[in-house]
């Protein structure tokens, strides 16, 4: 059994373990010993990752239809291991930050977190295009039910029809361009699929049809709808793996699919995906300023910064290709930090609406600090995560296109105004409510929690050849397959 089968051999038997267990304090604690554990296995695969190989490691077969070219083949290379590692540190910050939110249903949701988790897994790791779609519409149900049931307002049954709907209805296109793709090869495999030489106008159709159901799950304009409701009406827990994590299979899908299978395509399609992202990140950011809404403003916020991602993805050089990785990467840690920061303030005052703060700092000074140190990250200062992504897109995409890359500049001014304001909003000024003195700052789990992602911020914004060491060989590969 190698380490990529002990990572999910964990996970099914934490699952497992969970099923038979009644009492609710030890199902907690199981529940983040496994977690805890999944975490140590997915450090190893880290720590043994060749990272200069750009073959895949820590491969698993499974047969399953001969006749079909059916084969269940897990593996990691440089591109999915990080995006494994993402997804398995999230799951005990979500279990932490809902330790005692949630009082109703906590097996379930216990349970549903490591199954969210345990679809990721494979949906980075799968080899096969066919049950990539598989888990990728597979996390859809867990989402759903985290959405629905444990959301924290009354439009959240709404909320979870609408993202469920969308995203779903997004993927038609994709399951028929995979089914013409069986017919023609006889053969789902990622392997097969790359060498296949795809006619002009096939392979553009089927570029076509994959692009349209990954800009659902990005999202990109104008099918990002759904994204600000999620938010708003999960739980803490789900809006940090929602923008920690799920946002993230879109655009690896681009990276891992419609980038090496369909270069020239790639190519022809770069001034529409460049146009819908450039609106996207001027939209997002110009309606960010004018949301009442913490969450809402951090959902939007979201959108603007993975359609940097895209831009990066579609600049089709190695600066856009790692600046995009890098980018996913520091913004699954600084939104996730961000939306803990606005549950943080729900959980004590039961508002999200910013009206209703001012003068927080005089009340909580060390989550003040925090706060400040994330909304930074968030509009890409030097020395964090996002700043070092950032920086090569921009560098990426000013190679292609100047103009494209001005704009883009634009939109992070935007983004400076709407969290400096935010924070000003919320952090300074009077106090405009009583009930802002009746709350103690951080306990220990907060202040553990954020010093974690605090951490990883800085440690990718100070040290990025920690990750692009990884990234380099990989991204030269998808660049040039």
């Amino acid at each position: 059994m190698n380490l990529l089968e002990l990572l999910l051999s964990v996970n099914v038997v934490s699952i497992l373990t969970l099923l038979v267990i009644r009492e609710i304090r030890l199902l907690k604690i199981i529940s983040l010993i496994g977690a805890f554990l999944q975490l140590f296995v997915s450090s190893l695969l880290l720590i043994n990752f060749e990272k200069n190989a750009i073959y895949p490691q820590f491969d698993v077969f499974y047969g399953i239809n001969s006749n079909f070219n059916l084969v269940y083949h897990l593996a990691v290379d440089g591109l999915s291991l990080f995006f494994i590692l993402l997804s398995v540190f999230l799951l005990p910050i979500c279990l932490l930050c809902s330790w005692t939110t949630v009082k109703w249903r906590v097996k379930e949701f216990h349970i549903w977190f490591h199954i969210i988790t345990l679809m990721l897994i494979n949906v980075f790791a799968v080899q096969d295009i066919l049950f990539f779609y598989i888990f990728f519409e597979s996390v859809l149900i867990p989402m759903f039910l985290i959405i629905g049931i444990w959301g924290s307002r009354d439009r959240k049954i709404h909320a979870a029809y609408q993202f469920f709907l969308y995203t779903l209805a997004g993927s038609v296109l994709m399951l028929l361009a995979i089914l013409y793709c069986l017919s023609i090869i006889g053969s789902t495999h990622i392997d097969n699929l790359y060498l296949e030489n795809f006619d002009l106008l096939e392979g553009r159709l089927i570029w076509l049809a994959f692009f349209l159901s990954f800009a659902v799950k990005v999202p990109m304009m104008p099918f990002h709808i759904w994204l600000p409701e999620a938010h708003v009406e999960a739980p803490t827990a789900g809006s940090v793996l929602l923008a920690g994590i799920l946002l993230k299979m879109g655009t690896y899908g681009l990276l891992r699919f419609s980038l090496p299978m369909f270069p020239e395509a790639s190519i022809y399609f770069q001034p529409l995906v460049f146009v819908m992202s450039l609106v996207g990140i001027i939209y997002a950011s110009c309606t960010t300023i004018r949301q009442i809404d913490l969450k809402k403003i951090i959902a939007y916020s979201s959108v603007g910064h993975m359609n940097y991602v895209t831009i990066g993805i579609m600049s089709n050089n190695l600066y856009g290709v790692e600046g995009s990785i890098f980018m996913m990467l520091g913004h699954g840690f600084v939104s996730s930090a961000l939306f803990l920061c606005v549950g943080l303030l729900y959980e004590r005052y039961h508002t999200r609406i910013i009206s209703y703060y001012g003068g927080l700092i005089f009340g909580m000074p060390i989550f003040g600090i925090l706060f400040l140190f994330f909304t930074l990250g968030n509009v890409s200062l030097p020395g964090t995560s996002n700043f070092i992504g950032e920086f090569l897109i921009l560098a990426g995409c000013f190679e292609v296109h100047f103009i494209s890359c001005f704009i883009a500049t634009v939109g992070i001014i935007l983004g400076a105004v709407y969290a400096i304001w935010l924070y000003n909003r919320v952090m300074f000024g009077s106090v405009k409510n009583n009930f802002i003195m009746e709350y103690s700052d951080l306990n220990k789990k907060e202040l553990l929690l954020f010093f974690i992602l605090v951490f990883f911020v800085l440690l990718l914004g100070i040290y990025p050849s920690f990750i692009t060491d990884y990234l380099h060989p990989i991204s030269i590969y998808v660049l040039l397959d």
